[in-house]
């Protein structure tokens, strides 16, 4: 399997060079040449597979320059019920008929995240040394991104993780997993900002070619294709968990701000998993939400973007929504390359002509919630059913069951546990004991270590230069 760049200037590569490089050289976003497709006897043999034997049979797909009994080993100690609670890893709960819920949240960072993260840092290291290579990790974070890769990069051989933050945009949860961490490779810099700025600044440096030689930048944002690939196998088991019958098809409910969750359900589609919808919730930063149901494609500008009670989605700029459109434009890279160099500039687009194949081809729905739904939908859950749910999972939910048609089974993908936002939580249901894991007890409480940045790359690259050698080979 050979990877290419959405904007067609990049040679193709391996699965080993794509995943530590990020952004292409060129701007844009790597994915697999073709998407390999599974057919149903195919299907009928993953049935029945433990999580970590889907994971390999799924991924060795994608990373055929990894040996076999390699791939397996990064896998077989990436997903144990030690590291993730139960031997289930993504265990999928009944909410009622026809609405389930995927619970991705059992990680060291109680967040969908770590499901990806996890997997990412022990291949990161993997390659590194079959390289004898070093990485530095420029990451941005609207709030759980940063933890989970924080948490599994920490203590990693020839890895340094700078992670940037919008400054006070993060609850007090998220903050403290992040700033806590006392590694000498985790540097935290929160940027006067909004995520979209964080992730500017990303990509900006990205793209300075002589800095990201000089000091081996890659990323664990959604860019990062080994991101999106592992997130592929969590849709395959949520489907064997709810159906018994490859002829059976299930919708899945998507919380989304930067579009890589859902991008990796897309592509478990393309592959073939019996899926009929894939349902993107958004919240009051409703830019995909405005695409997919009327086909205009327009980021605001930061100052634009709300700071909502599910800040992890208070995206304006959607970046892995480039591999969707590169698909629905047949391929067609220079018109990628265009549109989002428009995008760049702050110009939107509009492909309204294809919402036919948006809706029926690629089986794209979507709705959004307000703070309000937020609300209703985490008291009514926690009322109904004792079920206490994040702001984040109760936008996938509420779009679902306003969206839900007539016997359509749809899979709501959890974001991460109500701890994470426990003021949100308490606002909704009123004054409650928040269950949460021994091993975060106390957390708020810990001495806190972050960098506070003006809205500036170059502060960043300082950072950078500070703390890492630069290669002048």
């Amino acid at each position: 399997m050979k990877y290419i760049s959405t904007r067609g200037q990049t040679a193709p590569m391996d699965f080993s060079e794509v995943l530590l490089m990020g952004l292409a050289p060129d701007g844009g976003l790597m994915l697999p040449e073709h998407y390999p497709t599974v057919d149903g006897a195919v299907l009928d043999e993953w049935r029945t597979l433990s999580y970590p034997e889907l994971a390999l049979a799924i991924m060795q797909r994608f990373a055929t320059d990894i040996p076999y009994a390699d791939l397996k080993d990064i896998i077989d100690r990436t997903y144990t019920a030690d590291i993730f609670g139960s031997d289930d890893i993504v265990p999928v709960r009944k909410l009622e008929d026809n609405l389930y819920i995927l619970g991705l949240s059992n990680g060291p960072t109680l967040a969908f995240k770590d499901v990806a993260m996890q997997f990412l840092g022990n291949a990161f290291e993997y390659v590194l040394k079959q390289k004898g290579a070093r990485i530095t990790i420029i990451g941005a974070t609207s709030g759980d991104t940063g933890s989970a890769a924080e948490y599994a990069l920490r203590g990693k051989e020839n890895v340094e993780v700078f992670m940037l933050s919008p400054h006070g945009k993060m609850s007090e949860f998220q903050r403290a997993q992040m700033y806590s961490l006392t590694d000498d490779n985790i540097h935290n810099i929160a940027i006067d900002g909004m995520f979209d700025d964080c992730q500017d600044i990303v990509k900006a440096l990205q793209q300075d070619a002589d800095f990201k030689a000089q000091y081996d930048l890659g990323t664990v944002n959604s860019i990062n294709w080994g991101r999106i690939l592992a997130q592929i196998v969590y849709y395959f088991k949520a489907y064997f968990a709810v159906t018994t019958s490859n002829d059976e098809k299930v919708s899945f409910s998507v919380p989304s701000g930067n579009f890589g969750n859902i991008c990796a359900g897309h592509i478990a589609r393309e592959m073939g998993l019996p899926v009929e919808r894939l349902i993107v919730a958004t919240n009051e930063n409703d830019v995909l939400n405005d695409f997919f149901n009327q086909g205009a494609y327009q980021p605001r500008p930061t100052d634009k973007t709300y700071v909502t009670s599910s800040p992890s989605m208070d995206i304006s700029k959607a970046s892995n929504f480039e591999r969707f459109v590169y698909l629905l434009l047949d391929k067609d890279s220079a018109r990628v390359h265009e549109l989002f160099d428009g995008v760049k500039s702050g110009q939107g687009f509009d492909l309204s002509d294809l919402m036919e194949a948006v809706n029926t081809r690629y089986g794209f729905a979507a709705g959004k919630s307000t703070h309000s739904d937020r609300l209703n939908t985490i008291k009514a859950l926690y009322e109904q059913h004792g079920e206490l749910v994040d702001p984040h999972t109760a936008d996938g939910i509420k779009v679902a069951k306003e969206l839900q048609r007539e016997g359509e089974v749809i899979i709501c993908a959890e974001t991460a546990l109500p701890v994470k936002f426990a003021d949100t939580i308490i606002e909704a249901v009123g004054q409650i004991d928040i269950e949460r894991p021994a091993h975060t007890e106390g957390l708020e409480s810990l001495p806190q270590h972050v960098t506070v940045l003006e809205n500036k790359a170059e502060l960043v690259a300082e950072q950078i230069r500070q703390h890492v050698e630069p290669n002048l080979a």
